[in-house]
């Protein structure tokens, strides 16, 4: 269950910031509100999976996932163009996931 928990976590914290991007610097309140409220069961969310996965591990997992979904997000529906080196160090974060998923020891598999 942690990994549903974790997984939650990491949709919850893209929509925050999709919904920050559209908040307007917290202008549209409406916006703003539902980051906060996101940006909230990220966290609680996250907090459920560290009962079982170690916290350096669950966080890289975290917030690489979430480099990922938020670069993709921003390309596909805000129109902000990556460049080479950006694709290429997003490929990295994919790398280290998968490294740290198959091969460290310090994952609870």
């Amino acid at each position: 269950m942690h990994w549903a928990y974790l997984s939650i976590a990491i949709i919850a914290e893209v929509a925050g910031s999709a919904a920050l991007k559209h908040s307007a610097g917290f202008s549209k309140l409406g916006f703003a509100a539902t980051s906060v409220i996101c940006f909230g069961f990220a966290l609680f969310f996250l907090s459920l999976a560290l009962k079982t996965i170690t916290l350096g591990i669950a966080y890289a997992i975290w917030a690489g996932a979430g480099v990922v979904l938020v670069s993709l997000l921003g390309a596909l529906v805000f129109r902000q163009t990556l460049d080479t080196a950006a694709i290429a160090g997003i490929g990295l974060i994919v790398c280290g996931v998968i490294v740290l998923n198959t091969l460290s020891n310090s994952m609870n598999h």
